[in-house]
C-alpha cells in the first residue's frame, strides 16, 4: 500500500476502530480485575516493545530512546514493531536483536491484517508488559499499543489542542511539544515510564541528550568489498578524490521536499569545474534510476555516475562513509550519514531542522525559515494544501555551494589552486 492508501485507512477505518475501543477500554475500567493493570503501573517494566512503522531516518533519531530502554530492561529484553520495507535499518543500527525485529508486510490490507493479529499472539506469548509508541498522531499504532496486551502503553495525545483524534488507549499520555526536538520528544516517552499516569501532561521534567553518543558505523570486510565491486563496475579505475554525493530525492513521496532538479544540476557544475579532480556520485532508490540517469547526462561530464538502484543499504552507508562530502535533500540519508564522519549538508523546506535536524557535529542543516514553513507536522500527517514549495527554491546554489567548500577541506583546496 502506498502512503495515501495507508492515510486513507488509518482515516476511515481507524478512526471509528479507536472510537469503539476506547468505549471498551472505558467499560472495562469499571471491573474489579482493573485494579491488578492499575498496580502494574508500579511495577518497573520488562519488556518494551517500540512501534516505529515508517521512516528509516525517525530510527536514527530514536536512538536516544532506545538507548535510555536498553538501561532499564536489557537489549534482550526490547522488541520493536516495524513495517517489513523498513526491517533493513534496523538491522543497520543493530539495536535490537534481529529474533525481536517484528514485521508487518503492508503491501496488501489482508496481509497488514493477519501480521497484525500475529503481532497480538506475540505480544502475549512474549510478556510484553510496556509499550512506547513512536508514531505521531496515526491511528493505526494506537490500535497495535492497544492490541498487544500491555499493562502500560505510552504514546502521544493531543489533550486539549486540535490534534487528530486517536482515541484513549495508552495509560501513559504524552503531550506532543513542537518545539522540542524529534529525538528528544522520542527520548520523553520513554522516561515517562517511570511516572505516575496520573500526573498529565507528561513529561513534567527535562530530557537531555548531555551524554548520548550516537553509534559509529563501522563497514565490514563484506562492505569494503560490495563498495569496491561497486566502484570497479561504475568507473573501471578507482575514481580520483575528493568523492562528493548526491542524493536528490529525484522521485521523492513527498514532493514538496524536492530542491528543484536545475539546482542539482548546476551544483554539480559548479563543484567539479571548481575541483577538476573530484568525483559525484548520485544515489536514489531503485524507481529513481530513469530520472538520476537523465540527471547525470544533464549535468555533462565522466565525473558524474548515478547509483540510484544499484545499492544496498549497507552499501549505501559504506559509500557515505567514504565520501568526503554529502549533499542531500531531508531523508533518510541524512540521518544514515550521521553513523559516520562524513561531513552532510541537508536542505529543509516544508519540515524544519529544529525539530528533525540530523543529529551529530558534522551535520549542516540549510532552511530558508519562510512564514509558512514548516506546513509538515505530526499533526497534519506531513499532508500540506501547499502546490508551490517556495521554501526549498529559496535555498540557493551559490549558498550550497558556499557551505560544501567551507564543510569540505579538499574542496576548498582545490578552490583555492585554481584561483592562484
Amino acid at each position: 500500500m502506498n502512503q495515501y492508501a495507508m492515510r486513507r485507512l488509518d482515516r476511515w477505518v481507524g478512526r471509528p476502530l479507536c472510537r469503539l475501543l476506547t468505549a471498551w477500554r472505558y467499560a472495562m475500567q469499571r471491573m474489579p480485575a482493573r485494579a491488578s493493570a492499575k498496580a502494574a503501573w508500579n511495577e518497573p517494566p520488562r519488556k518494551v516493545l517500540f512501534v516505529k512503522l515508517a521512516e528509516m531516518g525517525a530510527i536514527v533519531l530514536a536512538l536516544p530512546a532506545f538507548e535510555a530502554a536498553r538501561r532499564r530492561v536489557g537489549r534482550e529484553n526490547m522488541y520493536c514493531v516495524v513495517l517489513a520495507g523498513n526491517r533493513e535499518i534496523h538491522e543497520l543500527v543493530d539495536v535490537f536483536p534481529s529474533e525481536n525485529l517484528i514485521s508487518i508486510r503492508d503491501r496488501n490490507l489482508w496481509a497488514f491484517a493477519v501480521d497484525c493479529l500475529r503481532l497480538r499472539r506475540r505480544c502475549r506469548r512474549e510478556g510484553i508488559d510496556t509499550v512506547v509508541d513512536l508514531e505521531g498522531f496515526t491511528r493505526i499504532s494506537a490500535l497495535l499499543s492497544y492490541f498487544s496486551g500491555a499493562a502500560r502503553r505510552v504514546g502521544l495525545h493531543p489533550f486539549t489542542s486540535e490534534g487528530p483524534y486517536r482515541g484513549d488507549l495508552f495509560t501513559h499520555r504524552v503531550a506532543y511539544n513542537p518545539y522540542l526536538h524529534t529525538s528528544r520528544q522520542f527520548l520523553a516517552m520513554v522516561e515517562a515510564i517511570d511516572e505516575t499516569p496520573q500526573d498529565e501532561p507528561l513529561l513534567k521534567r527535562c530530557v537531555s541528550l548531555e551524554g548520548f553518543e550516537l553509534p559509529r558505523f563501522r563497514p565490514t570486510a563484506d562492505d569494503a568489498a560490495a563498495l569496491e565491486q561497486l566502484l570497479a563496475s561504475a568507473w573501471g579505475s578507482p575514481p580520483r578524490r575528493p568523492w562528493i554525493v548526491l542524493n536528490p530525492n529525484l522521485v521523492d513521496l513527498l514532493p514538496l521536499r524536492s530542491w528543484p532538479r536545475e539546482n542539482f544540476v548546476a551544483l554539480a557544475r559548479r563543484l567539479l569545474d571548481a575541483c577538476p579532480e573530484a568525483s559525484l556520485w548520485l544515489t536514489g532508490l531503485p524507481d529513481e534510476q530513469a530520472a538520476s540517469q537523465r540527471l547525470a547526462a544533464e549535468i555533462g561530464t565522466d565525473r558524474v555516475v548515478s547509483m540510484a538502484g544499484r545499492t544496498t543499504l549497507r552499501t549505501l552507508v559504506t559509500l557515505i562513509d567514504a565520501a568526503d562530502l554529502l549533499i542531500t535533500s531531508d531523508s533518510g540519508p541524512a540521518h544514515m550519514a550521521s553513523l559516520t564522519a562524513t561531513p552532510t549538508i541537508t536542505l529543509f523546506g516544508p519540515e524544519t531542522p529544529r525539530l528533525y535536524g540530523p543529529l551529530g557535529p558534522r551535520q549542516q542543516a540549510l532552511w530558508a525559515g519562510l512564514a509558512c514553513s514548516p506546513c509538515f507536522t505530526a499533526a497534519n500527517f506531513r499532508h500540506s494544501p501547499c502546490e508551490d514549495n517556495a521554501c526549498m527554491r529559496h535555498i540557493t546554489v551559490e549558498q550550497v555551494a558556499a557551505k560544501a567548500f567551507e564543510m569540505c577541506p579538499l574542496l576548498s583546496q582545490s578552490t583555492a589552486q585554481t584561483t592562484e
